[in-house]
């Protein structure tokens, strides 16, 4: 067997479950701004996630439709768009940083902490009512 041209980690998970994990990921990372978890999968969800940012800095209707559909919650998506994109400007690619951390006592898996490379800081927008 060879594994020419597979691309994509399986994580011993059913496709319709690795979605669901991945996007979880990304919505806790934007929720959040930097989360720990196992090494495969923080470099699996980089893949994810600059993908998903680089759509949110467009920001026009069909990306963030796109935005909405790779994160759980619209708030997550909102956030994503509204106030961590336009601060991510200066960049065009490597938004987010993969560091390894510890090894988990239960199965000694190496942990990584993922987390934006630019600091977010949070921004109240004004409601107009």
């Amino acid at each position: 067997m060879h594994r020419h041209g597979y691309q994509g980690r399986k994580f011993g998970r059913e496709r319709d479950q690795r979605r669901a994990l991945l996007k979880g990921l990304a919505t806790s990372l934007v929720e959040h701004g930097k989360i720990e978890t196992t090494l495969p999968k923080a470099k699996e969800l980089v893949r994810y996630i600059e993908k998903l940012i680089t759509k949110a800095k467009k920001g026009d209707l069909a990306n963030r439709r796109a935005v909405i559909a790779g994160l759980s919650t619209q708030a997550a998506a909102f956030r994503l768009v509204d106030v961590i994109a336009p601060q991510l400007n200066g960049r065009t690619s490597g938004h987010v940083r993969v560091e390894r951390t510890r090894l988990r006592v239960g199965d000694g898996a190496q942990m990584a902490t993922i987390a934006f490379v630019d600091e977010i800081k949070d921004v109240a927008k004004e409601e107009t009512k």
